[in-house]
This record gives structure tokens, sequence and C-alpha cells, in this order.
């Protein structure tokens, strides 16, 4: 059973960086894709970044290439986000989220394909 806790939330000024970390408590998502998503406030939830269960390809949304990687732990257990130059425009609660390959089945882009989410880590960035 996949279970997916995320840290590394919390307040920073626009220019400052945060790491935020997903851990799977039930260690089985080696084998998954991974993705980061966000939801701002009266927003709908919007992708960030995703990488394949490989580590081998990663990708981002246009607002955050450049300032986000993601990258996956040696145990493939942990999958962090490392986002630079945060904006305000930045602040949403970040969700990771878990999918098979044959859900994902190369459309790590969209929500449809992830089979598990956690619960989310909030990411205020202030001007």
């Amino acid at each position: 059973q996949v279970q997916l806790v995320e840290s590394g939330g919390g307040l920073v000024q626009a220019g400052g960086s945060l790491r935020l970390s997903c851990a799977d408590s039930g260690r089985t998502f080696g084998l998954y894709s991974m993705g980061w998503f966000r939801q701002a406030p009266g927003k709908e939830r919007e992708f960030v970044a995703a990488i394949t269960w490989s580590g081998g390809n990663t990708f981002y949304a246009d607002s955050v290439k450049g300032r986000a990687t993601i990258s996956r732990g040696n145990a493939k257990t942990t999958v962090y986000l490392q986002m630079n130059n945060l904006r305000p425009e930045d602040t949403a609660v970040y969700y990771c989220a878990a999918g098979s390959p044959s859900s994902i089945r190369g459309a790590e882009q969209s929500q449809l394909g992830y089979n598990y989410w956690g619960q989310g880590t909030q990411v205020t960035v202030s001007s």
C-alpha cells in the first residue's frame, strides 16, 4: 500500500528556496512515477513536476522550469522537489502523487493517471 507523506513546506520570502519531500511510508512506490501538483486558493490543482520510476525522465510545468528540480532518493522511496527563486505566485498547497506506469501511460502531466495522493504541504511565498 502506497502511503505518501509530504514535508518541507513553509513560509519563505520571494527569491528564497524550499525543498519539499515526499516519502512513501509503505515503501512500495519504487516502481511508480511520481508527480508534484499544487493548488492555489480559488484555483484548480495544476501540474508542477514529475519523474519516472527509474528517474531517467523528468517533466516540468513552464511556470517552474529553470527554478524547480525533481529528484528521487537512492532507495527511490523518497521524492524531492527543490524550488528556487520562489515567487508569490508559487503560493499553494503542494501535493505529491504516485502512479504506476500502466496508469500514467506516458502522461505524467495529467492528474488522471496518478493512483495515490498525499495530504499536501503548504508553501507560502511573501513578497
